[in-house]
C-alpha cells in the first residue's frame, strides 16, 4: 500500500471507554470530559453531560488507571446555576481543568452557555466537591478554552477562541486576578480555503508544557458537502511569549474513523479536553468526546508528536 501516514495516536481497545449506559441516573450523552490526575495516580473526569432536557451539566468519574474501573459520582457533581449565575442558563459545557500549583487548586474553564450564545466561564477547586464560580470572564461568542499553569511575565494567561463571523481563530489573553482580563493577542489564524482546518479552530485540551515551547492539541473544523468534519492537528508556540507560533503541521493528525466517532448526536467528531501526563513524561493519554455522545481515550508518545512536528510544520 502507498497510502502510509504516521499513526501518533493509538485508540484503546475497550473504547469507547464511558458511555450513557455506564452512568448511575438517566441522561442522554457523556463526552467532552476534563481530565486530571490527582496526587494518588487517580484519573479523574470532570465529564460533561448532556441531560434529556438537552441542558449539560458536569459530573465527576474518577478510575484507578485510567482506562476502566470508572466510579461515577451518584448524582451531578456541579450543576448550571442561573439563579446565582444568569450567565449559566442554558447549561455547563466542556470543561478544561489545569491544576495551578501557585494556588494549590485546579483551575477549571469551561463554557457558560447565555442566551446570548457560549461564554468562558472559570472555577475553582480543591477537592472537586466544591466549587469558586467566578462567573462569566469573556463574553460571547468565545469558547474552547484554558489557562496556563502558571504566570507569563507576572500574569495569568488563559488561551480561548471568541468567533468573529464567519471565522474563528484563537486567542490568549491575560489578567492579574483570573477576573480581569485583557491584552488580547490574536495567536493562531484559521486557514482559508480547502484546508482541513480552514475557517474555524480552537483548543483542544489544556496546553502541554515541554522544553521545546507549549505543544497544541487543537480541532480543525471543515464544512464538507456531507456537514462539519472535527479533526486535530499540532502546533508550538514559545514558552515565555505564548502568542509566538514556533510551528504548526500541515495535516491533521486525528480523525473521526471508527462508528462511535462517525455516527452519534454529532457525527464526525473527535473533541478531546483533557489529558493525562504518565511518570514516565511521555505516554500521552487523550481523552476525547466521541461523536458528542461517548467518551474515547488515545494514546500517544509526547516525543514522537514533537518529532512528527519538526519534521511536518507549515514552511
Amino acid at each position: 500500500m502507498n497510502n502510509q501516514y504516521a499513526v501518533l495516536f493509538h485508540r484503546n481497545k475497550l473504547n469507547p471507554i464511558l458511555t450513557a449506559n455506564n452512568w448511575p441516573y438517566p441522561i442522554n450523552s457523556v463526552f467532552n470530559a476534563g481530565a486530571t490526575l490527582l496526587k494518588d495516580g487517580t484519573t479523574l473526569f470532570l465529564c460533561r453531560v448532556e441531560e434529556r432536557s438537552g441542558i449539560s451539566h458536569f459530573c465527576v468519574a474518577k478510575s484507578a488507571n485510567g482506562v476502566d474501573g470508572w466510579i461515577i459520582d451518584k448524582k451531578p457533581t456541579l450543576r448550571p446555576d442561573p439563579d446565582k449565575f444568569p450567565e449559566e442558563l442554558w447549561g455547563i459545557e466542556d470543561p478544561r481543568i489545569t491544576y495551578v500549583p501557585e494556588l494549590k487548586k485546579y483551575v477549571v474553564v469551561y463554557t457558560a452557555y447565555t442566551r446570548d450564545g457560549p461564554g468562558v466561564a472559570l472555577a475553582q477547586t480543591e477537592d472537586f466537591i466544591t466549587f469558586e464560580r467566578f462567573g462569566v470572564i469573556m463574553p460571547p461568542d468565545d469558547k474552547d478554552a484554558a489557562l496556563l499553569p502558571r504566570r507569563i511575565n507576572g500574569s495569568w494567561a488563559m488561551i480561548h477562541r471568541p468567533v468573529s463571523a464567519p471565522r474563528a481563530h484563537m486567542w490568549i489573553s491575560y489578567s492579574p486576578d483570573l477576573r480581569n482580563w485583557g491584552e488580547h493577542t490574536l495567536m493562531m489564524n484559521a486557514r482559508k480555503g480547502a484546508w482541513w482546518d480552514a475557517n474555524k479552530i480552537g483548543l483542544s485540551p489544556p496546553p502541554i508544557e515541554t522544553p521545546e515551547g507549549w505543544l497544541l492539541i487543537y480541532h480543525g473544523v471543515k464544512l464538507s458537502c456531507g456537514g462539519c468534519i472535527y479533526r486535530l492537528g499540532l502546533a508550538l508556540f514559545d514558552l515565555e511569549k505564548p502568542e509566538i507560533c514556533l510551528k504548526r503541521g500541515r495535516e491533521w493528525i486525528f480523525a473521526p474513523e471508527e462508528p462511535y466517532e462517525l455516527n452519534g448526536d454529532v457525527g464526525n467528531v473527535v473533541f478531546p479536553c483533557g489529558y493525562t501526563l504518565a511518570k514516565d513524561g511521555d505516554t500521552l493519554n487523550i481523552y476525547y468526546g466521541a461523536a458528542d455522545t461517548c467518551i474515547g481515550l488515545a494514546t500517544a508518545s509526547l516525543s514522537e508528536l514533537l518529532d512528527w512536528l519538526d519534521k511536518n510544520c507549515e514552511e
